[in-house]
Formats: C-alpha cells, sequence, structure tokens
C-alpha cells in the first residue's frame, strides 16, 4: 500500500549525530539484535569508520507499526554532513518526500546546517527539526529554539527533542515521520519510471542499480531500459535494503530498492538517469540531478606503470559508486601514464585515494592539487586551464584570472579576530559581520579558491578549536597575478610538480617544496641542484651535497701541490659525471611535496 510508505532522509552539520540516530532507529525497528549490533552500522566502509564519518549515502527500510495500529515502510537514506559531500545530500533529497533536520543541542545551528535546509527547501520537501545530544551537560535547547526560528525561519513549535547516543525520543520521531511526512505520489499502473540514485559493481551478478520507483512496478522477467543511452537487459532480481539486500517479488511506485540485471557494461548505467520498461517505456525521463562541478583537480598515475590497465579498470568502476568524481586520460614526462581527476574538495580527493587503494588494491601517486584557471590570449580567445602542463604561452596571455567563492563561517564571537586575521592572509575580500545571537557570528568572505584547497579549512577549525563551521559556494572568476612555478632537479624540470599559483605565494611555496625534495632525493656523487623557478627567473634553491671520498687520505707530508692535484683531478671526474649522470626521483619525493601543500 503506498499510503503506508514514508521516504525520508537525515540531514545535519557534520557531527551532529546522523549516524547514531539511525542506529536508534534501525534497532527500535528490530532490524539488528543486540548480538550483531554495532555503532555506525550503515557506515560499512572501514575509512568511514576509522575517520568517524559518512561518506557514502545509504538506503535501508524500517519496517513500523504506529500508534494507529498500521505498519508502515520507512525508507531511511542516511546521508553525510562535510561540505565535500554535499552532492550525496542533493541525490538523497531527490528520493524522498520529507526530512529529519538534526540540530546539536550544544553546537546550535552551523554552516551546512543552513545549506541543507535550502537545498531540502529547493526540493520541496516536509522539514522536522529535530535537537539532538539533548544529554549533554552543555546543551542549551533555548538558545537552539531560537536559532531554528530566527536562523532557519522555521516554527519551533514543531521541533523534537531526542538524544540519538542515550535513546530517548527515537518514538516520538518515527510517530512524526508517519504524520507530518506526506506518503509518495504514483500509481503502480502507470508505466515504470525509477530514478537512478546510486550504485555500486559486483564481479558476480554486474552493476547492481539503486533506485527510487516514482511509476509503475518492476519484477524479475521484465526487460527494463535506461533512457539515456537505449540500454535493455532482462532483471534477474529486485529487492529493497534491510541492512543486507532483500529480495521481493516486484518494486512498485513509492518504494526504494535494487533492481539486478547483469548489467556487465559499467559505462551503461548513469547516476540521474531513468529506468523504465522496455515493452511499456514512459512518456518523458525523471528530471535527473543537476551535473556537479568539480573544484579540485589532481592527476592519479599507478606506481608501476604496468598498473595502468588495473587502474583504468578501476576507476571505470568507482566512478558508479561517486558520481561527484570525474576523470580523463593524461601523461606525464616524469611519472608516465595516468588520469586527470576532478574533486569536489581536499578531502573528497583524499577519501577517492584511500578507496582506490584498499578497495581496489592500487598503489597510485598523486599530482599537486589544482583548481581550474581562466586565461584571455591576445588573440581575443578564453582558455581553461587545470593541469599545469597546459599552461599558454606567457607571451600570448592578456589577462589570468582565478576562481572566487564566497564562504560563510558561523563561530563564536571570540574567534574572529584570529579567523578574518587567517581570511586577509588569503587574499580574502569584501568582508560581511552579523551577530547571530549574544555571542555568535557569522562572518563572510569572498576568497579565491586556490588559497582555500590546501590547508585552510584544517587552520579555521584550529582557530575556533572545532566550534567554527564552514561552507561555500562557487562565485566567479577574478583577474590576478598567476604564474606558473616550475621545480628543477639538476638542470631538468619536474613536470608532475609543477603549480600555477598567485605571484605572492611563489616563492615560499617554491623554498618549501625545494626543502622536501632534499629531503626526500638521494645523494648523489655529484653536487645536484634543487630550484623553483617562473620562466627563466630562478626563486629559490638549494643543493644536495655529494658524496666525496677522501683521495688526498695517502698523502700524509710532502709537497701540497700534490694533494691540489689530486683534488683538480676529482673535481674533473664530477663535473664529467654530472654531465653524463641523471637523478632518480624516487616516488616518496612527489608524496612529500603533496603533503607539504596539506600538512
Amino acid at each position: 500500500m503506498i499510503e503506508n510508505i514514508r521516504n525520508f532522509s537525515i540531514i545535519a552539520h557534520i557531527d551532529h549525530g546522523k549516524s547514531t540516530l539511525a542506529d536508534r532507529l534501525i534497532q527500535y525497528a528490530g532490524l539488528v539484535d543486540e548480538r550483531n549490533f554495532r555503532d555506525q552500522i550503515l557506515d560499512n566502509m572501514d575509512i568511514e569508520r576509522e575517520r568517524g564519518i559518512t561518506i557514502k549515502s545509504q538506503a535501508v527500510t524500517l519496517p513500523y507499526r504506529a500508534e494507529d495500529g498500521k505498519d508502515y515502510l520507512l525508507n531511511l537514506i542516511d546521508t553525510p554532513g562535510h561540505v565535500d559531500f554535499s552532492y550525496e545530500v542533493s541525490r538523497a533529497l531527490a528520493s524522498c518526500e520529507g526530512v529529519l533536520l538534526l540540530i546539536d543541542a550544544a553546537q546550535g545551528v552551523q554552516a551546512q546546517t543552513i545549506a541543507n535546509l535550502y537545498m531540502a527547501m529547493e526540493n520541496n520537501l516536509e522539514i522536522i527539526p529535530v535537537i539532538n545530544k539533548i544529554d549533554l551537560p552543555t546543551a542549551d535547547v533555548d538558545r537552539v529554539l531560537e536559532q531554528i526560528e530566527g536562523e532557519l525561519g522555521l516554527d519551533p513549535a514543531s521541533h523534537l527533542k531526542c538524544s540519538a547516543k542515550e535513546g530517548i525520543g527515537i518514538e516520538e520521531i518515527l510517530e512524526a515521520i508517519v504524520r507530518k511526512i506526506p506518503p509518495p505520489k504514483g500509481s503502480p499502473e502507470s508505466p515504470l519510471a525509477a530514478l537512478i540514485f546510486d550504485a555500486q559493481y559486483d564481479s558476480f551478478r554486474g552493476t547492481i542499480v539503486h533506485c527510487r520507483v516514482f511509476e509503475g512496478t518492476v519484477k524479475k522477467g521484465d526487460t527494463i531500459r535506461f533512457i539515456s543511452n537505449q540500454a535493455a537487459y532482462q532483471v534477474e532480481e529486485v529487492g529493497r535494503f534491510s541492512l543486507r539486500r532483500e529480495r521481493m517479488e516486484t518494486l512498485a511506485a513509492g518504494e526504494v530498492g535494487y533492481v539486478i540485471a547483469g548489467i556487465k557494461t559499467i559505462s551503461d548505467v548513469r547516476i540521474g538517469d531513468t529506468l523504465t520498461l522496455d515493452s511499456r517505456p514512459c512518456g518523458q525521463p525523471l528530471p535527473g540531478f543537476k551535473d556537479i562541478k568539480p573544484v579540485v583537480f589532481s592527476s592519479i598515475y599507478p606506481i608501476a606503470s604496468d598498473d595502468y590497465e588495473d587502474l583504468s579498470v578501476s576507476l571505470e568502476k568507482y566512478k558508479l559508486n561517486d558520481a561527484a568524481f570525474t576523470y580523463q586520460k593524461d601523461s606525464s614526462v616524469a611519472l608516465g601514464q595516468g588520469f586527470r581527476c576532478g574533486f569536489l574538495g581536499l578531502l573528497h580527493l583524499e577519501i577517492v585515494q584511500e578507496r582506490l587503494e584498499r578497495e581496489y588494491n592500487l598503489s597510485i601517486i598523486l599530482s599537486v592539487p589544482s583548481v581550474r584557471y581562466r586565461f584571455t590570449l591576445k588573440d581575443g580567445s578564453f582558455v581553461y586551464v587545470d593541469n599545469p602542463a597546459h599552461y599558454p604561452d606567457r607571451m600570448a596571455i592578456m589577462k589570468a584570472e582565478e576562481p572566487y567563492i564566497r564562504s560563510t563561517m558561523i563561530l563564536p564571537d571570540k574567534y574572529l579576530g584570529g579567523v578574518m586575521k587567517l581570511c586577509t592572509d588569503r587574499r580574502g575580500v569584501n568582508s560581511k559581520m552579523n551577530y547571530l545571537g549574544p555571542k555568535r557570528a557569522e562572518l563572510i568572505y569572498e576568497l579565491p579558491l586556490g588559497e582555500v584547497i590546501f590547508d585552510f579549512y584544517d587552520r579555521f577549525k584550529s582557530l575556533t578549536q572545532g566550534y567554527g563551521s564552514f561552507d561555500y559556494d562557487l562565485l566567479d572568476y577574478r583577474e590576478s597575478e598567476l604564474v606558473l612555478l616550475d621545480l628543477l632537479v639538476n638542470g631538468d624540470k619536474v613536470d608532475a610538480l609543477s603549480q600555477i599559483l598567485h605571484r605572492d605565494n611563489a616563492r615560499p611555496r617554491a623554498l618549501q617544496a625545494c626543502e622536501r625534495l632534499k629531503e626526500e632525493i638521494p645523494r648523489q656523487a655529484f653536487r645536484v641542484a634543487i630550484q623553483g623557478a617562473i620562466g627563466a627567473e630562478i626563486i629559490a634553491r638549494t643543493t644536495i651535497s655529494p658524496y666525496r671520498k677522501d683521495v688526498t687520505a695517502k698523502c700524509y707530508g710532502g709537497d701540497i701541490t700534490r694533494k691540489r692535484k689530486l683534488l683538480e683531478k676529482q673535481k674533473e671526474g664530477k663535473k664529467r659525471m654530472k654531465m653524463i649522470g641523471s637523478v632518480t626521483i624516487p616516488q616518496s619525493a612527489f608524496l612529500a611535496v603533496l603533503k607539504s601543500e596539506t600538512d
């Protein structure tokens, strides 16, 4: 019965207790017993459990008997909280009719709370504010109620109070979901229209499609078709998510579940596509998701060149499970064949690197992260450059521009001085400040994205002792004095370490990179110069001293000219060796330069 289905999501700022609340709801529904229960039960990746963050939105169906005596099916989609994974949230919201907006009773409303609220409003969803962590000694429910009304514009009377950790208020939340969130619309008799919101690759079953059925019914034996590319497959199994996949006879309108159809061609499945029946197609595709634009770019190379094919296949499989990730072929003189990849932020980059290494047993190396710059050439044409290797000829550039963001920071007012200095040091402009409460301020700055992607977030969290929250939107391109910084080892340019950056940052960044390389490159029998250069201008240099054999050890006493003659002979030999010798740069050196940007 479609009237007894509720599709909802939990949205919140990072670390406000989404996964803990999901745990309690799952326990209350009886999907897991005490013996098999573990914290963060929906976070099924090791990396999520280690870091204590949700990376992937996960779906689960909760059976619930309400106070009115009816049995309901509640489809929960748990979402991440970090700004780098906001695309996961937008995809989850497209499959729901309502959301629980979770707010920490101690921290109050934060930047991502507001961003996620706007996202839910854009989707016309029913919003239920829930104040979590009411058991904490620092909880201030009255202050949070003022923020719900003043900052979020929601009715504070509609709020619920709970402690997900202690299990307080869970039944009230389930009742509110049944009572306030509307049942899905749609008819099981209509032609099938299902929105694909996620997928994963199984080496035995092929691509498993996660979908929300808006119209119609799908069952085993049906021939389905993807509207975007007209690829057709026969359904082998359908079902819903109850912590594990649970096989069902049919998936009907309003339900969330999975479809297995032996899809071995990975590229046939696209997130946001519409699934329909081959024999009775729907009239038009469902509105998919807006295309997400990556903001941080880095190249991925296999450490062993023989692993290139494995990396290519792994990236194709990984892309299924992370629709925000983009990649295309690339090559480097120093590192060989690889892929130029786009990410939503530096945390997204780290997670992709770790998942590729863990899930696909790959040994990979990443080039220095970059953003996409815009150059106006003297012939009037525009060039977008996200890879330093494609930097245009300096003499042909008329104007260089870099992307700017509008950052919103919410923090206690006692940290304002340090944060404003950090923003000013990172070339922040057009600052605005609003007081949201007696001791709480909202700070808005326009910042160059290139200054934010490296260590800005970590510095911000340190300065605010974890009490500040940060969110940003892309603004526009603005004129800037950009240069290409090259690193030279023994006179040879190392293309994988080149960076595009603002002229003011070039010398400190070059000195830092030179020092890191000096620590990592092994000593040679000849002197090795490591230089940072802008065009022909050397702006930083360090030298690796050579090994030196004491050739004068056998000369004890006698004329000084004997020693000098031996030293001159050694000097000539070193000069000749330098001319024909080449310096091998270890893989750890590339990682060290990358770390110097993010540490």
